[in-house]
């Protein structure tokens, strides 16, 4: 019994040996580890930038689609290979001198016809 005892202990010897000093042991192993948390670190700094980088290029480009679409209603602005084409309605109480023909340099005066010398149509309201 003695000797079964004793090659038992030499067997977990040396399976302990081997697992503190030879390939893979554990004082490696918590070295790996602690790389592998170090590097996990860093992956989720630079996924945060990664992530605040879309987000701002992402702004920028509603900000440039918002620029415009603010040039083009507010302004009237249009790119240079665009024609620019306004239909405006006005009403009587909104009538401007610009709408009314009879302050138009070389427009006709409103005769009640309409173009083909019919009745002209009827106005309807807003």
């Amino acid at each position: 019994m003695r000797w079964s005892t004793l090659a038992l202990a030499l067997a977990v010897v040396g399976v302990q040996g081997s697992l503190w000093l030879g390939e893979g042991n554990m004082p490696q192993v918590v070295r790996l580890e602690q790389q592998l948390a170090a590097q996990q670190r860093t992956n989720e700094a630079a996924r945060e930038r990664n992530q605040r980088t879309v987000a701002e290029v992402s702004d920028l480009k509603e900000g440039l689609e918002m620029v415009e679409e603010k040039a083009r209603a507010e302004l009237g602005m249009v790119k240079s290979d665009e024609i620019l084409v306004q239909y405006t309605r006005a009403t009587a109480a909104h009538a401007t001198p610009a709408h009314d023909p009879a302050t138009v340099p070389g427009a006709l005066p409103n005769t009640g016809s309409g173009a083909a010398g019919g009745p002209a149509p009827a106005a309807s309201g807003p």
